[in-house]
């Protein structure tokens, strides 16, 4: 079984690839909650369960034509993994004054709490 941070690590790798729904749900427990604070992007902020996790990625494909997350820091604390990184995606669509082909970026920090090896609980925030 992968430790905790192995699976954060391939977690990032396979959101990197835009890896399909069926993929990324692997990472998380049925009951998980992603919570993304308030930032530029998502103003009010954003609750999500499973479907609402895999319907945001879906819909983050519709937009971004590659991106990359890239892992700053790690600590790990029992069933919890809190991580630092940056992230950047190529458009296909225009977002404000940036066209197709622009590239936006931001800078992260989630706390990642496990149950039975997978994503359970999930804190994001979001610094465009």
């Amino acid at each position: 079984m992968p430790t905790l941070g192995e699976t954060v690590r391939a977690y990032l790798a396979a959101l990197s690839e835009m890896a399909p729904p069926d993929r990324i749900a692997g990472f998380f427990h049925p009951d998980v909650v992603q919570v993304e604070y308030p930032n530029r992007l998502v103003p009010e902020g954003a609750t999500r369960d499973l479907a609402a996790i895999l319907a945001a990625a879906g819909r983050g494909a519709e937009v971004t034509r590659a991106q990359s997350f890239a892992l700053t820091r790690m600590v790990e604390e029992g069933d919890c993994v809190a991580i630092e990184f940056d992230w950047w995606a190529e458009l296909k669509v225009p977002i404000g004054s940036l066209p197709p082909g622009g590239r936006v970026t931001g800078h992260f920090a989630s706390f990642i709490e496990f149950r039975d090896g997978l994503i359970w609980r999930q804190r994001s925030y979001d610094c465009f």
